[in-house]
């Protein structure tokens, strides 16, 4: 009884929703002609665009300690070579942005440990793909496919999209094939959700499943407006609940044009630790507002450091543009180009101030010279702004791992984060650096996914 009256107020909504929609759309109905509503025409342009993605990568199989053991291999006759991989295949979608050269905008969770990228277009046609960077913090990937008689989709202004207004989701849900779903823009800026490092979401209950990543939300003019990212579940399902996520498209150019480029993003930094304003700190600190960052760390050196920020200064605006919490100066601040010069309005003493800072790169201590091994073709150093991690747990991050080298092989991947080296806590790079350098078996605890896993290189 309690699943059918779910779905009376499902269907209701739907109708609810058919109403306003034909009332807004850009056409009048019923026409002269006598034809219906539809978003075909749109469609036919749009979905030529968007590629399904197949992956194929080779992971690692952890082994039994039992079948080191020559003994045992010996009394049930396990035969010498095992199988050290297994292989993995999974399905998501992308979009094709420029058709001129053969650029496919999809998220970095679609493509990060694939050793293999199958592209298929909707007229049937096959490429196998190749990377041109990726971000791990924004989810955002570029790969690059042959420009034979490609269909590219516009961009649009993510900055102009509104609550309310409506849009299509368009990508391969379960492998089924391409999908078309439709809804409304939900909410915007949805940030804190802890699904990326810099987040900035456009939440829509166009339904958007597994399958959907990296595939296109567009507006009724088939302009690109956000990239499809993520799903809301309380109960951890593979199922959409009207709840999904997409990175704004203004936020992916930005990102795409530093993978072009650079082939990564050289992201900006501040230097600061910060802190949420809470009711009790705000009373703390002798302000009202309850609003934006308080600075409870400046690097000596940093961007931070020479504009004069001090600890205890209360972050309220960059730029004229008021922050709500620590996340959103993160956000800020990480899309920045390095070099930019920006305006932070402060509380000092509840006293407003407004200082000036020209952000940096950030900066990367890139491990080099002769390591173990299993370590070769990775670099490494102290976790970065960008990551979730920063200021909350110590470690060395992994910021690349070439395709096909031995780290790469051995599991490691980009945006790991090394907290222990053969039982032995590793706070920073210095620490890591002997045990790099050893040629010995090594025992790493890595956190990837905010999961924890060990992983032994010999």
């Amino acid at each position: 009884m309690k699943a059918f009256k779910i779905s009376l107020i499902w269907l209701a909504g739907i109708t609810l929703v058919a109403q306003i929609a034909i009332a807004a759309l850009p056409f009048n109905w019923p026409s002269d002609d006598g034809e219906m509503p539809t978003l075909a025409p749109m469609l036919e342009r749009s979905k030529p665009a968007v590629v399904n993605i197949a992956t194929r990568s080779q992971v690692p199989i952890r082994d039994n300690p039992l079948l080191n053991d020559p003994f045992f291999r010996r009394f049930f006759d396990i035969p010498e070579q095992q199988p050290r991989h297994r292989t993995k295949q999974s399905l998501g979608s992308g979009v094709i942005f420029d058709a001129k050269q053969g650029l496919v905008i999809t998220n970095n969770h679609v493509i990060q440990r694939a050793d293999e990228i199958t592209v298929s277009l909707t007229d049937g046609r096959t490429f196998q793909a190749e990377l041109v960077g990726s971000d791990p913090a924004t989810d955002v990937a570029l790969i690059k496919i042959p420009t034979e008689q490609l269909t590219a989709l516009p961009l649009a202004d993510s900055d102009k999209l509104r609550v309310g207004d409506f849009v299509v989701a368009i990508g391969n849900p379960f492998g089924l094939g391409q999908t078309v779903t439709s809804g409304i823009v939900s909410a915007l800026g949805r940030s804190g959700l802890g699904i990326e490092g810099y987040e900035d979401f456009i939440q829509t209950d166009a339904s958007i499943n597994p399958g959907n990543s990296g595939g296109a939300l567009v507006n009724l003019r088939g302009e690109l407006v956000g990239i499809n990212t993520a799903i809301f579940s309380p109960s951890q399902g593979a199922g959409n609940i009207g709840i999904g996520f997409a990175i704004p498209s203004n936020m992916v150019k930005q990102i795409t044009n530093q993978l072009i480029e650079h082939g990564e993003v050289r992201r900006a930094h501040l230097g600061v630790q910060m802190q949420d304003i809470t009711p009790d700190l705000a009373k703390a600190f002798d302000i009202s507002s309850s609003h934006g960052a308080v600075v409870t760390r400046v690097q000596p050196g940093s961007a931070a450091d020479e504009a004069g920020l001090k600890v205890g200064d209360v972050i309220t605006a960059v730029d004229n543009n008021k922050l709500i919490n620590a996340d959103s100066l993160r956000n800020t601040i990480g899309l920045l180009m390095v070099g930019e010069t920006i305006k932070i309005d402060i509380l000092r003493n509840g006293k407003p101030k407004t200082l000036t800072a020209t952000v940096k790169e950030t900066e990367k201590q890139v491990h080099q010279g002769p390591v173990h091994p299993k370590l070769s073709g990775a670099t490494f150093g102290d976790i970065e702004e960008a990551s979730p991690h920063y200021g909350k747990l110590k470690g060395v991050m992994i910021y690349t791992v070439k395709r096909g080298s031995p780290a790469w092989y051995a599991g490691l991947r980009a945006g790991d984060i090394i907290t222990s080296a053969n039982k032995q806590a590793v706070e920073n790079l210095e620490d890591f650096k002997p045990m790099a350098h050893n040629g010995e078996p090594l025992l790493l605890n890595i956190t990837r996914n905010q999961q924890a896993m060990f992983l032994l290189l010999r």
